[in-house]
């Protein structure tokens, strides 16, 4: 059977997809086919309260036909989202740039069960700035800094930073003692998809992932290190510590997944976006940016 939806952006409040072919007679048919877990019921819901719109913004009803390549626009919905604590800090902002030092646990962008409770949501409530757009993500999991474009105008000329590895990235991370190595050293591997689909797991290949690691304060039981990630393969510095025989502390994925519970909020993960340094593709001129929080 082939899914009504060919595309969809994402947006802190509103979603858009395209309808494609199908055996769906209306609207309400098709999105309950696309989206099972929402349920026939809180779409028919959603269309009763005009939350669904058509190409032109006019709510559709449940006899709404469907057509192929029509464009659906709905409000995403997620209830019962717990809120996450810490606040976020705007460190920097200009007409085209903004530095946002985010908290542990909190997503980057909308997706699954967070939707208000996102960085990207946040910010657009503080700054009012509509067209914020993240430049790169980290991990929920992480705290520190996220690059956002304010202006349309010159987003590729930041995109293209990150594209052509011309940012430098420092993280710091809290994680055992390796006496056993020596330091600073580079760690290589070839990242892919592991079971469940959202960890990663180091494999036979062609390296694909480096970090430069480099050990900057000796404890009797954790080491404090700095991670430079050469690439940005998803959990890269997680999957290399975990490898290295020093998973982060209070990493419930890495080196094995840890029964699903709720958020520690007390003990997050040990690991943070700590420093991105550039030149600025508008001006010329070098930026350097340190998050003010801790590991």
């Amino acid at each position: 059977m082939t899914p009504p939806v060919a595309s969809m952006k994402r947006d802190p409040r509103r979603s858009t997809v395209h309808l494609r072919p199908g055996p769906w007679s209306t609207v309400w048919a098709a999105l309950v086919a696309r989206f099972p877990r929402v349920g026939a019921t809180a779409w028919l819901e959603r269309i009763g309260r005009g939350r669904v719109l058509d190409g032109d913004g006019i709510p559709v009803t449940l006899q709404t036909p469907c057509r192929p390549g029509m464009r659906i626009s709905y409000f995403r919905e997620v209830p019962d989202e717990q809120a996450i604590p810490g606040a976020v800090a705007v460190l920097y902002h200009d007409e085209h740039l903004l530095v946002a030092d985010k908290p542990p646990f909190l997503p980057v962008m909308p997706s699954g069960r967070y939707l208000e409770q996102t960085l990207l949501h946040r910010l657009l409530r503080q700054t009012g700035i509509a067209g914020l757009v993240p430049l790169h993500r980290i991990d929920r999991l992480t705290a520190g800094l996220v690059l956002f474009s304010v202006n349309p105008r010159t987003r590729a000329a930041y995109q293209a930073l990150f594209r052509e590895r011309r940012i430098g990235k420092r993280y710091l991370a809290l994680a055992p003692a390796l006496p056993a190595l020596t330091f600073p050293r580079v760690h290589r591997s070839c990242l892919v998809r592991g079971e469940p689909f959202f960890r990663m797991v180091e494999a036979a290949g062609e390296p694909n992932s480096e970090t430069r690691i480099e050990v900057l304060e000796r404890g009797p039981d954790d080491w404090r290190y700095a991670l430079y990630p050469v690439t940005g393969r998803k959990h890269q510095l997680r999957v290399h510590m975990a490898a290295l025989g020093a998973p982060i502390r209070h990493d419930p994925w890495y080196p094995q997944l840890d029964a699903p519970r709720a958020d520690d909020h007390a003990n997050p993960l040990r690991l943070l976006a700590q420093c991105l340094e550039f030149v600025d593709p508008v001006s010329g001129r070098p930026c350097r940016f340190e998050s003010q929080r801790a590991v």
